[in-house]
């Protein structure tokens, strides 16, 4: 048998050989330590603290692997442990009580030397369950100018491989804007403030604004240095590239400023946005907890408002990537009448359900259209009657028609970073299921806004936020447009749809040339779909989503329609 010390001597070399790993806290000394702490005596947290977890006597008996979830006495010391050593600036120490010494390390070393910040001060509150949260006070120094940096954050404690109390590092613990591969710096920013303008020249403020938040950030990063500004002194949030590890899917976001400690001189950019509509767009999508909307002009493709609720959450109007649903069927509708395979007032099949690839497809409620036309089962948003025409379609006939004449996917340069849709080439039931907007097709507010647009036309305009002569950049441009045919019956499949359709009770009201669709598009584990509608009226274009918000003519159809009330 191999007496304790050898065993114990064996798991060193193993902690040694584990560089950035899981570390484990053995040996009745630090127990004793950790049963005798008391956590809710340290309001603000010092660096007169030890017990380091690789601190343990090499000869002491091993205690058994730990399971299950931390105890509140090893969720307040592992916490206490952590605090101390980062408020003490011993990154190497602090990340040894993490489950990710090598990341947490490097992020910690980064806190002091790149965001130069230093007297840190950190309070913790009160425990829920295995998370802590804490207060945090510093002094951010550079180039002799000095600031005081106050802000919340929280950290969560796990279990340990082999079995200790560890803190579950995430970039978030160290300030919860960060995420993985983003950096805090200090110095002079990249580029000069600006200060954005609307389309009447009217000032738009994040604080009259707050929704644009990330869009401001945005066109500061890209035009700051071309408005004739000059750049101040900073704390800011580097973002990682689109293209780096956990990144996302979509366009990098825009680096965002977290303290200024001198102003520049900002410079002067005009945008396309439309401050009344704007407000407007706010109001409308302010009534859900989750809710984003587009609205643009089609006759040029200028973007009049963009808004997000909540307010200070990610930018999903413009960079979300969800599942379409029914307002997909825009585009597929106009695949079908070009191919001959469907016709406004011709018989189309509305069957209860319908079978593809080895998936068997439904309506909503089952309900089914005997003998009834397609723009019957267009207005009522019939599924089967586009699944039944897929063994008809090539894998890449709906990809292509979406690029090629709605310019989805074609890296659209609107002036701040956006997702410009995505619609893969498919197979089997997968291509049947993008037929109605499920699959792999992704889109966004933005993506839908400009269909609904490109209907109102005939022609795909690539919306932008800036117009492309500030910087000379290329807009996208689709090989061509619906021949003239298809696209009268497509705009009267979709005006049909407002007036007696699922887009009507939503569009009641609302006069002239009008046209609409509406989407609930399924997402696994979520009891509700998420709601969709794009619209447009005259020559103003918009769309939303509402996230679990169940039929789009119910959720997102009112936001949509006061958008276009208030556009005239």
């Amino acid at each position: 048998m191999r007496s304790g010390g050898k065993i114990a001597a064996d798991i060193r070399g193993v902690f040694a050989a584990r560089s950035g790993g899981n570390i484990a806290v053995i040996g009745g000394v630090f127990a004793a330590m950790v049963a005798a702490a008391g956590f809710g005596a340290y309001s603000l947290l010092s660096s007169d603290d030890s017990g380091d977890p690789l601190s343990a006597a090499a000869d002491a008996k091993p205690s058994p692997i730990k399971t299950g979830p931390p105890s509140a006495t090893e969720v307040q010391t592992t916490a206490r442990k952590f605090l101390a050593a980062w408020a003490k600036g011993d990154a190497a120490r602090a990340a040894a009580f993490t489950d990710s010494r090598e990341d947490a390390a490097a992020a910690l070393t980064g806190y002091r030397k790149e965001a130069r910040i230093s007297g840190v001060s950190l309070k913790p509150g009160q425990r829920t369950g295995q998370t802590v949260p804490f207060d945090v006070s510093a002094v951010i120094s550079y180039g002799g100018k000095k600031a005081t940096w106050t802000y919340d954050s929280e950290l969560t404690v796990t279990r340990g491989q082999l079995g200790q109390a560890l803190v579950d590092w995430k970039p978030s613990v160290v300030h919860p804007g960060l995420r993985r591969g983003d950096t805090l710096k200090t110095g002079e920013a990249e580029a000069p403030p600006i200060k954005a303008m609307d389309r009447n020249g009217k000032e738009l403020t994040e604080k009259e604004h707050p929704t644009l938040h990330g869009v401001l950030a945005g066109l500061r990063e890209r035009y700051g240095d071309k408005s004739g500004g000059v750049a101040g002194v900073e704390l800011w949030i580097a973002r990682a590239k689109a293209n780096a590890a956990g990144a996302g899917d979509a366009k990098e976001r825009p680096n965002e400023t977290l303290k200024v400690l001198s102003k520049g001189r900002p410079g002067t950019l005009r945008t396309t946005l439309d401050a009344g509509l704007q407000s407007a767009t706010e109001r409308a999508v302010s009534k859900h907890g989750k809710a984003s909307a587009v609205a643009l002009k089609p006759s040029t493709g200028e973007i009049l408002a963009v808004a997000n609720s909540p307010a200070d959450g990610f930018n999903t109007a413009f960079q979300g990537s969800y599942a379409p649903g029914s307002t997909m069927k825009v585009i597929t509708s106009s695949l079908l009448l070009e191919k001959g395979l469907a016709s406004y007032d011709r018989r189309h099949p509305c069957p209860k359900y319908a079978t593809y690839g080895g998936w068997k497809f439904q309506n909503d409620d089952k309900f089914e259209i005997k003998n009834g036309t397609f723009a019957q089962a267009f207005a009522r948003s019939c599924n089967t009657a586009f699944i039944t025409q897929a063994e008809k379609l090539d894998d890449s006939s709906l990809s292509q028609q979406a690029r090629d004449v709605f310019g989805i996917g074609l890296n659209w340069q609107t002036g701040v970073p956006t997702f410009d849709g995505s619609v893969p080439v498919q197979s089997n039931a997968q291509m049947a299921a993008s037929l109605i907007g499920q699959g792999a097709v992704r889109m966004n507010p933005l993506n839908m806004a400009s269909v609904a647009a490109t209907v109102r036309t005939g022609t795909f305009k690539q919306p932008y936020v800036v117009a492309p002569s500030v910087d000379n950049r290329q807009l996208a441009k689709a090989s061509r447009s619906l021949p003239p045919d298809v696209l009268k019956q497509l705009q009267s499949l979709m005006r049909l749809t407002a007036s007696a359709g699922t887009a009507a009770e939503a569009m009641a009201g609302l006069g002239g040339d009008v046209g609409a669709k509406t989407g609930s598009a399924e997402v696994d584990g979520q009891k509700k779909p998420n709601g969709w509608f794009t619209a447009y009226r005259g020559d103003l274009a918009a769309a939303a989503v509402v996230p679990e918000g169940g039929h789009g003519g119910d959720s997102a159809g009112p936001v949509v329609a006061q958008v276009l009330r208030a556009g005239g």
